[in-house]
């Protein structure tokens, strides 16, 4: 087995669970609890790959699968911050909604075939010198521009959450709501804003799959990489290093076992697939209930209530 291979393709599977862990990092923190993204994420597919399809440029096909993502979160967001709804209910139904959607269109634009229409992958851009670094260079500096996005949001987001002002006010949104309206801080605006952030970077990460990493749409693309970044942001407590390393475990898995597939022809491929979601519950189970997020993540905010 490469290993550097191996460390390569970490990067990139990890990148769209990323993307959706970071998405629901703005989300918790302002207190909502959104565990529809794999629904998210499938609709965002489609879109990034119908556009890529039809023009041509993956990158229309990234803002697509942006622009699809918040279309169907905010359906999740009227329903959980206007009308104070279960936000884990709604985000469930998102996840039967959006998917369901996503096929519909897939179908009634290009008909039922056994063959799937294919569009263009994005292409790698290297980084002049750096990528010229040994082991380092081919890693970190000749990658799609999507990875690159990826991991400044990182940067981006650690800055963001605890060095600006903006960040504080968005974090007390997600711990005691009542005391940052007192402030001044509109809790409601900041809670569609963060559904519109969540929407547009989970829809990305759907997008991603289709226009960077597979060059089609099919059913079952996401592959329940939106619960794994759900346990990601968890296992990484809530702050975007944690969430990056966390992320980059759950896509070593993933890299490995399609590794160990085809190494292990004998074996029934299915034992393989299962790595990612064992380490997953692993994780959730060994870290997850060690500390909790914010402290008015899940709870309905009423402005009237005293």
């Amino acid at each position: 087995m490469d290993i550097g291979e191996l460390i390569l393709s970490t990067v990139r599977m990890a990148t769209p669970i990323l993307l959706v862990a970071l998405a629901e990092l703005y989300s918790e923190r302002a207190g909502l609890v959104n565990i529809g993204l794999d629904g998210i994420m499938s609709f965002g597919a489609l879109a990034g790959f119908m556009v890529c399809f039809i023009t041509g440029s993956p990158f229309l096909g990234i803002l697509a699968g942006a622009m699809g993502g918040i279309l169907i979160n905010m359906i999740y967001a009227y329903c959980t911050i206007s009308l104070c709804a279960e936000q884990i209910v709604y985000g469930m139904a998102i996840n039967i909604f959006a998917p369901a959607v996503a096929s519909f269109i897939y179908r009634i634009y290009f008909g039922v075939s056994s063959t799937l229409a294919q569009d263009t992958l994005m292409k790698s851009i290297a980084i002049p010198y750096l990528k010229d670094i040994p082991f380092l260079g081919k890693l970190l500096f000749d990658q799609t521009p999507m990875v690159y996005f990826a991991y400044l949001m990182v940067v981006f987001t650690a800055i963001f959450f605890n060095k600006t002002k903006k960040g504080l006010n968005y974090k007390a949104v997600g711990e005691y709501p009542k005391a940052a309206e007192t402030l001044g801080i509109n809790v409601i605006r900041q809670k569609y804003v963060a559904c519109m952030i969540c929407g547009a970077l989970a829809g990305i990460g759907g997008a991603y799959l289709t226009t960077c990493y597979v060059n089609t749409y099919s059913d079952g693309v996401v592959a329940g990489r939106g619960f794994i970044a759900l346990s990601a942001v968890i296992f990484g407590r809530w702050s975007s290093g944690g969430v990056l390393l966390a992320c980059l475990l759950f896509g070593f898995c993933d890299a490995l076992q399609l590794r160990l597939q085809i190494m292990n022809t004998s074996t029934p491929y299915q034992l393989f697939q299962m790595i990612p979601y064992v380490c997953t519950l692993v994780a959730l189970a060994a870290f997850g209930i060690k500390k909790a997020g914010p402290k008015a993540n899940g709870k309905p905010y009423m402005r009237e209530e005293r």
